[in-house]
């Protein structure tokens, strides 16, 4: 089954060559960064950076663009998910996904299925059904 991030990989990197968006997590890679991502945009000088958090940046000028095309493209992401899987596989791949059976916590599940709209009773009701599964498959 695919995750949301399978769904959004390819807009995301769209739209971050687009809008100049680049990563970095030191001076000589936000250089790079600005050299290989930045320039080839042509803004007028000087250009000012927008630390998005994560090691994320972009060209300030570009920030709305991007804050709101992650929006969207996340949202269809999501849409599609759940059209391709149904809400409750869904929520089953996030319990394993957060081994929620060992822990014991369903807490992670419901913070990662929140943008999905799911709730914690939706998600408590397939707890039951997924953690049977789980004694009967010995996933401990």
């Amino acid at each position: 089954m695919k995750y949301l991030n399978n769904y959004v990989q390819d807009e995301q990197t769209k739209l971050f060559d687009k809008t100049g968006t680049f990563f970095a997590f030191g001076n000589d890679q936000f250089v790079k960064g600005i050299e290989k991502n930045v320039k080839p945009l042509g803004l007028s000088k000087p250009v000012k950076i927008t630390d998005c958090g994560a090691g994320m940046f972009t060209p300030s000028v570009n920030y709305k663009e991007l804050a709101d095309g992650l929006k969207n493209i996340n949202t269809a992401g999501i849409k599609q998910d759940i059209a391709e899987n149904g809400i409750n596989n869904i929520i089953h791949r996030e319990l394993a996904n957060h081994e929620c059976q060992i822990s014991m916590d369903i807490t992670d599940a419901v913070e990662k299925l929140e943008d999905y709209g799911i709730t914690r009773k939706q998600i408590r009701e397939q707890w039951k059904v997924f953690f049977n599964n789980c004694v009967e498959n010995d996933w401990f």
